[in-house]
């Protein structure tokens, strides 16, 4: 008889306790996935620049380019080179945490990402939300600052009865939403499709029925197809996120240009 073919789930994203089990410093393999990418980001800074020369080769060399990209097609372009400088270190710091812990759901051993669960995209995303209401606040002061930021200029006033709640829901509620089911959303649906078609070629390779067989090189030539598009979602994740944190930095520090 043929076997049963499971599809993927979400308790994937909530296996059982490994370590501390039944405390609030509780890990599963998830968390303990989150703490080695964590881990493989520092050393690889560091081992990049620890003897940085002044022609970077190697790793240096790859790390360079990527913080280059990130001043330079995310900082410079959207806030300027003066602001830019600024919050580089945060931005770089946002890209690459989201990179790395994103990449983890392509490698195999590990094969999920710690992003697909609302935690630590959550917590990028209150970053950035504390980021962006501090340097508006600091600039323009809170009351003027929440002025500027719900209130639409030049618009007849009974339109403020609908436009207020509307920007303030935009601005305040709806940008850290976002952020964090965005990231989070993508690296679920991607995990799930992954192991969608290579847990069905290994269904139809050893558990389905012999004239079933022949749709096991289909699924396997998809999934190794949509291993490539996850590699690229992973990046443009990191990219997107990064971008709207210096994006709503640069709307925050121009409010009143509302």
């Amino acid at each position: 008889m043929a076997g049963e073919f499971h599809a993927p789930s979400l308790n994937d994203f909530f296996p059982p306790a490994v370590l501390f089990e039944g405390t609030p410093f509780e890990l599963d393999r998830l968390m303990l996935i989150r703490i080695l990418m964590s881990v493989v980001l520092v050393a690889v800074m560091y081992a990049a620049f620890r003897r940085p020369q002044l022609v970077p080769r190697g790793l240096q060399n790859v790390a360079e380019s990527g913080l280059v990209f990130v001043k330079e097609q995310i900082c410079d372009e959207v806030l300027g080179k003066e602001s830019g400088k600024k919050f580089f270190p945060l931005i770089a710091s946002i890209f690459f945490t989201v990179l790395f812990l994103n990449i983890s759901g392509v490698i195999p051993g590990l094969n999920i990402s710690s992003n697909a669960r609302i935690g630590m995209p959550l917590v990028l995303a209150v970053v950035a939300y504390l980021t962006f209401n501090y340097v508006g606040i600091k600039k323009y002061g809170f009351l003027k600052y929440m002025r500027s930021s719900i209130v639409v200029p030049n618009v007849p006033p009974a339109l403020h009865v609908l436009l207020i709640p509307i920007e303030f829901i935009s601005t305040f509620v709806l940008r850290p939403f976002t952020l964090t089911v965005r990231l989070m959303a993508n690296m679920l649906a991607g995990h799930i499709m992954l192991v969608l078609f290579f847990s069905a070629t290994q269904f139809f390779l050893f558990d389905a029925v012999s004239w079933m067989k022949v749709f096991s090189p289909f699924s396997l030539l998809a999934g190794f197809g949509f291993t490539l598009f996850e590699l690229l979602v992973v990046f443009l994740q990191a990219y997107v996120f990064a971008l709207l944190t210096a994006v709503y930095i640069g709307l925050a520090q121009h409010a009143d240009s509302h």
